[in-house]
């Protein structure tokens, strides 16, 4: 029957009737993108009512006549009975003083509003898709691009707004008669889906082989991409944010190849695992331990790679996460990694698809000559990726799961503050794991994770997002916020654009980050704990507790200073870290990579070693001389390996806490060194009473300070916090004394959450200054 003809499940009431009433609707939030217009329609003709609903860029907009109790019914359900994907919100409702409509329908949409636009982020496979792949008497039966309202790309395909066909990246593929009828037919899950494709009309993979004279297409494709990973070859893998480089989970000669061509010796690799069609965890069951909340997360819609404990039965290739007790896993998430995964019949390493370091490549001429030197072969499509969006990563910290970095299927990530931007402003965050955010009026949307900012190519992909995101929100940025350190490749940008600049020290912007998420007024305590940032007074700082709220912080305790030699160097040899902890106590320490003393001299003489308080430094230091961990290949390694080793907790260290000349508190680590250097214990005894002595300097810090200090909330914040060790005894120590703290959920508390608090400092600062005026 054609939507022409199609009658209402309800009969219509008769609109020039006594009870029949019209009434303007408009609704904002998550309403694009998710299949909500349909939604609409099929409520309105359940409920026998006449009208139109129409897309107003970020808005909704719905006129809807008939009978008034159904007309209150129906209003009521366009929020309680939303599709899973979207998150309606009711801005107005209000008579309707017009023409009549003869039935319900669903309009053109309208480019001209200044409504609240939502850019939807990339959705994994819904259910119905997935019978779809499977049902052989399907016509998109393993087909790898197939997805509906409910599933499949949005951020990484749209080129424009109205989310329209023909402002995404499948403006290229002309839709057969099938997917057409489906497109415009209002009772079809896919209609208006906007990527809709099928076998006849949709995408096509290919299979490149530079050791074959031809390419393989379509199922061959599929098929030749399965035998190249069960042969232990490395296949670079094209999905819906970018590349995979991908290999057998369960090879270690396939996982060390990756390894070695690809100069990631020990940072973890994430693990894809097939999805069951009984139980979708089973077989992430037989290799991690997994609870009900990582459960929920490793299943929901943004499908992150969670990291879990391994599993008693850990089978899995040994070089995967050498050195820890936790691998990060996922499922699949599109069509393609279903079928992937299904015919293999096993988990694949699946980890991001780039030049270490920069941002996820997402163009097949581009991975062909990149990867070169990495992949075997090449798995590609002709859909465009439009920008690129690699993986979430999230872990459970404090009985909750927590983003470590945001990426596909959580960002762009809006979030609405109680503060209005004095004008449009572009939030540009740090030097590591950059992030960007778009903030006008009370919104700030973030982007996804983008990289480190050392690379050209790095720079390229953060000037695209921030000049796509002022474009389909329709915003025009006047002012740019960046991090007060002038080497930072972010800083140097902003100053180049033309634009006010304002900058935001580093752990104000990691504190203001914190507060803001959590919307909650009166003064905060915020420990702000990291490898290292910019201080106010020149020093690296890393260790603080700041005490206000955004846009009034005063530091009120750190941890005592030492000299690093070699200044930034530390960061990859955390002997520099140890050394400098000893030298700064007068103890004896001969650093085996530094066998002709020059570090030493030139910490005597003061020569490139900036004085620093970074708590993550700290976490270096304890590794180097726990573990001999003198040098890394990746930022973290040695505290992680250090975390991984405890079990229990133990006494902490007695550490003198006194005030400075400048009034601050000070916690003084000297006594852990003896400790640390004592080989009659074991690792793990001494990295689980490191630990506790750092959890316990937050806790008493935070007791002197209350003892000052009219405290309201406690926060900790900071990359330091990611270990999950600290965090959970921080908090139960805290919440023990009396102490409610707070963590990011929304966020992650490292450096990709510095652009969300710069842009609530700013916010802050012009609330503030408006409030004294």
């Amino acid at each position: 029957m054609s939507v022409a003809n199609r009658r209402a499940e309800r009969p219509l009431a008769d609109a020039s009737g006594p009870r029949c009433r019209a009434r303007k609707i408009t609704l904002r939030g998550h309403v694009q993108g998710v299949g909500f217009r349909p939604f609409v329609y099929r409520l309105a003709t359940e409920h026998g009512l006449s009208g139109y609903v129409r897309n107003q860029l970020g808005e909704v907009e719905i006129v809807a006549a008939g009978d008034e109790p159904q007309l209150k019914r129906f209003e009521r359900e366009l929020i309680e009975r939303a599709p899973p994907l979207a998150r309606p919100e009711l801005v107005d409702t209000s008579p309707f003083d017009g023409p009549s409509f003869s039935a319900f329908e669903i309009s053109p949409s309208s480019e001209a509003s200044d409504a609240s636009i939502f850019i939807p982020p990339d959705y994994f496979m819904c259910d119905e898709c997935r019978a779809d792949l499977s049902d052989p008497a399907d016509r998109r039966y393993r087909y790898p691009f197939t997805n509906c309202t409910q599933c499949g790309p949005r951020y990484t395909l749209i080129e424009a707004l109205p989310y329209d066909r023909p402002n995404t990246s499948m403006a290229s593929f002309p839709m057969c008669e099938d997917c057409e009828r489906e497109y415009r037919d209002p009772a079809d899950r896919r209609f208006h889906a906007e990527p809709v494709a099928c076998p006849v009309c949709g995408p096509r993979l290919t299979f490149r082989d530079p050791a074959r004279a031809n390419d393989e297409h379509e199922e061959a494709a599929l098929s030749a991409t399965v035998d190249a990973i069960r042969d232990g070859r490395i296949v670079a893998v094209k999905g819906i944010g970018g590349y995979h480089l991908v290999c057998d989970a369960r090879n270690e000669l396939a996982v060390a190849r990756l390894r070695r061509r690809k100069h990631r010796p020990k940072k973890p690799l994430a693990v894809m695992f097939p999805a069951d069609k009984e139980d979708a965890l089973r077989s992430i069951c037989e290799q991690a331990v997994l609870d009900d909340k990582a459960a929920a997360l490793i299943t929901s819609p943004a499908r992150p790679i969670v990291l879990l404990e391994k599993g008693a039965d850990y089978s899995l290739a040994p070089g995967i996460a050498p050195g820890l007790d936790e691998i990060g896993v996922f499922l699949p998430y599109s069509p393609l990694h279903e079928l992937l995964l299904s015919d293999v019949g096993g988990p694949l390493v699946a980890t991001s698809g780039n030049v270490s370091g920069e941002p996820v490549l997402i163009d097949n001429a581009e991975a062909d000559a990149r990867l070169a030197s990495v992949a075997d072969a090449f798995l590609h499509h002709d859909r465009p990726i439009v920008r690129p969006a690699d993986d979430s990563v999230y872990r459970t910290i404090g009985l909750k799961s927590r983003p470590i970095r945001i990426g596909r299927g959580a960002a762009p990530l809006e979030i609405q503050v109680p503060w209005q931007q004095a004008v449009p402003t572009l939030a540009v965050g740090g030097h590591m794991k950059a992030t960007l955010a778009l903030c006008w009026d009370d919104r700030v949307v973030i982007s996804p994770h983008i990289g480190e900012m050392d690379a050209p190519r790095s720079l390229d992909v953060f000037e695209k997002v921030a000049s796509d995101l002022q474009a389909l929100y329709g915003v025009r940025v006047e002012r740019i916020a960046c991090d007060a350190h002038p080497g930072y490749t972010t800083h140097r940008w902003a100053r180049q654009q033309g634009l006010s600049v304002e900058t935001v020290w580093h752990h104000r912007a990691h504190a203001s980050a914190l507060a803001g998420e959590h919307n909650r007024s009166g003064r905060w305590l915020v420990f702000a704990w990291d490898g290292v940032g910019l201080g106010e007074d020149g020093s690296l700082w890393g260790g603080e507790a700041l005490l206000g709220a955004p846009g009034d912080w005063h530091r009120v305790a750190s941890l005592r200073p030492f000299r690093l030699p070699g200044g930034e160097r530390a960061g990859r040899e955390p002997w520099r870290s140890a050394a400098a902890l000893h030298w700064e106590c007068d103890r004896a320490w001969q650093p085996t990579r530094d066998p002709n003393g020059l570090a030493r001299a030139a910490w005597v003489s003061d020569l490139n070693c900036p004085t620093s308080s970074a708590a993550g430094r700290l976490f270096d230091a304890a590794a180097a001389i726990v573990l001999g961990c003198d040098d890394v290949s990746f930022e973290a390694e040695g505290p992680m390996w250090l975390e991984s080793l405890c079990r229990e907790q133990r006494p902490p260290v007695d550490l003198k806490l006194a005030k400075d000349a400048e009034g601050i508190w000070r916690s003084d680590w000297q006594a852990l060194l003896p400790m640390l250097a004592d080989e009659s214990l074991s690792a793990e005894h001494r990295a689980e009473c490191f630990h506790s002595s750092m959890a316990q300097i937050v806790v008493d810090q935070a007791s002197q300070l209350r003892e000052e200090h009219n405290i309201e909330h406690i926060g900790l914040t900071g990359g330091v916090f990611q270990n999950r060790v600290l965090a959970d005894t921080c908090i139960e120590r805290l919440s023990a004394s009396g102490f409610e703290v707070n963590l990011a959920s929304a966020l992650p508390c490292n450096d990709g959450g510095l652009c969300f608090g710069q842009a609530i400092e700013l916010a802050a600062r012009y609330d503030r200054n408006n409030a004294d005026g």
